[in-house]
């Protein structure tokens, strides 16, 4: 842990596989508030700052189920926004969350981040270590411990948009081989999300639209104190077909 001054502090730094990951705590004067950070190099991945559209692809995604006790998989924790906002939801009965970058699952397992160990600590959920874009196209699923296991919902935060991409893992993801693939370990009227750092695209509704039997995006705008004016990103929602092979209500 590194105090480079009373106003910003770097908690961790750690080399990963697709470069150089930290995390920092720094006070914004401004707003008199202190805000947590996740850099991948010189690439901002999460703020604690901007968490409305974190927030809603939970309770978007959650939103779009038929109700009843829910299994969930949130792909990217970060600083945990999401998969605290699934857990909120009192009918959620288990959350796997998948991570890449297991120098994150530490940081919460010791409590490093604005909401403490409220993940690790919850019961119904657990972490799991793993390229959630290589679980996701594989036949036996994301959930390593129990294969070809179904789950209501999978909420994807990974990255910036389906056209700016982190790093190559993830290319195929987006095509309608990718989204067929993670369809596959959803259950019939189950429903995928994925946030998006950018204004909705229709021809990625589209696609979704191909795939899956039915599809829609959501902007989620908020006010960026930054910059003093509204700021728009984006929950892609889409289900899959109920048993009977129809769109659920």
């Amino acid at each position: 842990m590194h105090g480079l001054s009373l106003f910003f502090q770097e908690l961790d730094y750690q080399d990963t596989p697709i470069g150089a990951l930290s995390l920092r705590r720094r006070r914004e004067h401004r707003l008199a508030v202190d805000v947590y950070e996740i850099k991948l190099g010189d690439e901002f991945l999460m703020s604690s700052l901007f968490t409305a559209s974190e927030i809603a692809l939970a309770d978007l995604g959650l939103a779009g189920l038929a109700g009843g006790r829910a299994d969930v998989a949130v792909a990217g924790l970060g600083l945990g926004y999401t998969a605290k906002a699934v857990l909120d939801h009192a009918d959620v009965a288990s959350l796997v969350v998948v991570e890449m970058l297991e120098p994150v699952i530490g940081w919460h397992r010791a409590g490093l981040l604005p909401m403490g160990t409220a993940l690790h600590g919850d019961p119904r959920c657990r972490f799991v270590a793993g390229d959630f874009f290589a679980l996701a196209a594989s036949r036996t699923g994301l959930d390593p411990q129990t294969p070809d296991r179904l789950f209501d919902a999978v909420l994807v935060d990974i990255d910036h948009s389906p056209d700016e991409l982190l790093d190559g893992r993830s290319t195929g993801f987006y095509t309608p081989e990718g989204l067929a693939a993670v369809a596959r370990h959803i259950r019939p009227g189950g429903m995928f999300g994925l946030w998006s750092d950018a204004m909705p695209d229709p021809t990625f509704v589209v696609r979704l639209a191909d795939v899956f039997a039915a599809a829609w995006a959501e902007p989620v705008t908020f006010h960026n104190p930054l910059l003093d004016r509204p700021y728009t990103q984006t929950v892609y929602l889409a289900r899959v077909a109920a048993a009977d092979g129809h769109p659920a209500a």
